[in-house]
C-alpha cells in the first residue's frame, strides 16, 4: 500500500562554501581595512553547516560554548589572528583554540572592518536598537558613499542627554563598564553619530555632521576632553563589546533569510556571553 506524502520534507544543509560565499556578499572583504584579517579562519569548505553561532569575540568561553552546542561554524565579529603568524601550534592560547574548533568539527569565519563598513553594518544594527531613523554613514567611502565607518541619524522627537543616555543603558547588554555622559544633562539631543567599536579617531566627522551626541566606545580622556572643549557634541561611552553586539542579530537573520531563500536552511543562535574583559567597576570608597 503506498504511503502518504510527507507533508514535512527536512531542508538540506548548505556547504561551509554555501555559507561563506554569503557572508562574504553581505561583508565583501574588499571592504575591510588594510590591516585588518578577516575570512575563514579554519574549516572545510565542503563540510556541512546546520548550526551557526555569532558572537563579538572568539574567545575561549565562546569556542567552549559553540562546541557544546554543536555548531558547525562560528561567525565573530573581532578576529583571533589579527597579525601574520608562522604556526598555530597548541602551545599557544591561539593555537590551542584552533586546535579545539578543528576537533571539536567546527568552523571559524571573522567578519570586521568589512561588517563595519557595510550597508547594514554593525553601527546600523547600533543606531536602530537606539531607535534612530534616517541613517547614513559617518564617514563614507570615498568610492561607494552608500557603505563607510558609523552612522549619524536621527530621534523622532529630542529628549534631553539624560533620558539619552538612559536610552543608550537600556538598549545595550549591561556590563561592568556600565555607560559614561559627558555633557549638560539638560542639552537636547537629536541627532546622534554612533560608532560600533572604537571610535576617537571620528571627531572631525562627528563635528562636521552636527550630531548632538556621540555614542561610541573605548573614549580616551585627551581625545574626549579636547573634543568637548571644542564645543564638540555631547559624548556617551559605553563598553566595546556591547557597543557591537547588537549587530549579531542581524547578522544571523541576514544569513538564515538568504540560506532560505536558495533553498537550503541552518540553525542560529546569538552567543549572550558577556566577553567584556572588564569585571568590575569600583567607584570611591566603595
Amino acid at each position: 500500500m503506498p504511503q502518504p506524502a510527507a507533508t514535512d520534507v527536512e531542508t538540506a544543509a548548505p556547504t561551509l562554501r554555501d555559507v561563506v560565499a554569503i557572508l562574504e556578499r553581505v561583508y565583501d572583504p574588499s571592504w575591510a581595512e588594510p590591516w585588518d584579517a578577516v575570512g575563514l579562519v579554519c574549516g572545510d569548505p565542503d563540510e556541512p553547516v546546520r548550526t551557526v553561532a555569532f558572537a563579538v569575540d572568539p574567545v575561549a568561553a565562546v569556542i567552549d560554548e559553540a562546541l557544546e552546542r554543536g555548531a558547525d561554524l562560528l561567525v565573530t565579529h573581532h578576529p583571533l589572528f589579527l597579525r601574520g603568524v608562522h604556526g598555530v601550534p597548541a602551545t599557544t592560547f591561539k593555537g590551542r583554540l584552533v586546535h579545539r574548533l578543528i576537533r571539536g568539527g567546527a568552523a571559524l569565519f571573522t567578519a570586521h572592518t568589512n561588517a563595519d563598513s557595510a550597508d547594514p553594518g554593525v553601527s546600523d544594527a547600533l543606531a536602530r536598537a537606539l531607535d534612530l531613523h534616517e541613517l547614513r554613514p559617518l564617514e563614507p567611502r570615498a568610492t561607494n558613499p552608500e557603505l563607510g565607518i558609523g552612522r549619524v541619524g536621527e530621534l523622532a522627537v529630542a529628549e534631553p542627554l539624560s533620558a539619552f543616555a538612559a536610552r543608550v543603558a537600556a538598549a545595550l547588554p549591561a556590563t561592568a563598564g556600565g555607560v559614561r555622559v559627558a555633557g549638560d544633562p539638560d542639552r537636547l539631543v537629536q541627532r546622534v553619530a554612533v560608532c560600533g567599536g572604537a571610535g576617537d579617531s571620528l571627531f572631525g566627522a562627528v563635528r562636521s555632521s552636527g550630531a548632538d551626541a556621540y555614542v561610541t566606545a573605548d573614549l580616551r580622556h585627551h581625545p574626549a576632553s579636547e573634543a568637548l572643549e571644542a564645543g564638540g557634541p555631547a559624548l556617551v561611552d559605553v563598553a566595546h563589546w556591547a557597543s557591537e553586539w547588537p549587530w549579531l542579530d542581524h547578522a544571523a537573520q541576514t544569513l538564515r533569510s538568504t540560506l532560505s531563500a536558495a533553498g537550503t536552511n541552518v540553525e542560529t543562535y546569538v552567543s549572550t556571553l558577556v566577553t567584556d574583559p572588564w569585571t568590575a567597576h569600583l567607584t570611591a570608597g566603595s
